[in-house]
């Protein structure tokens, strides 16, 4: 897949956010580039720049909300993923306090007891 440069330069802040993590792989799915922390997606970076994030479901209708430029995340158009997937808009990204906030949420969530 290749990457647009909104989506490499996304893709490389949360290479070197997240370098610390023990089991971590990135992998091509949702139209973008994925990153799997445990064997589980916490993340995905979008063409456009944008954030695809996997959070608690119970979280969910909070972070819509609260967090500016979150939105409910979608598969194609017009057809929504469910709880605990939103969608963070590239300008709201663009400096790493917002970005380790996303992947906050992600890791969190990643680290759960299911």
């Amino acid at each position: 897949m290749t990457m647009t440069s909104a989506q490499r330069s996304l893709a490389e802040r949360i290479r070197t956010s997240i370098a610390d993590e023990p089991i971590q792989r990135e992998v091509s799915m949702f139209g973008g580039r994925s990153f799997m922390v445990n064997e589980k997606m916490i993340v995905s970076a979008g063409k456009d720049g944008s954030l695809l994030v996997r959070i608690a479901a119970e979280d969910h209708d909070r972070l819509l909300l609260e967090q500016p430029g979150a939105e409910q995340a979608e598969m194609g158009t017009g057809r929504t993923m469910g709880p605990g997937w939103i969608t963070v808009a590239a300008d709201h990204l663009v400096d790493e306090a917002s970005l380790a906030l996303w992947l906050s949420f992600a890791l969190d969530y990643n680290r759960a007891p299911k």
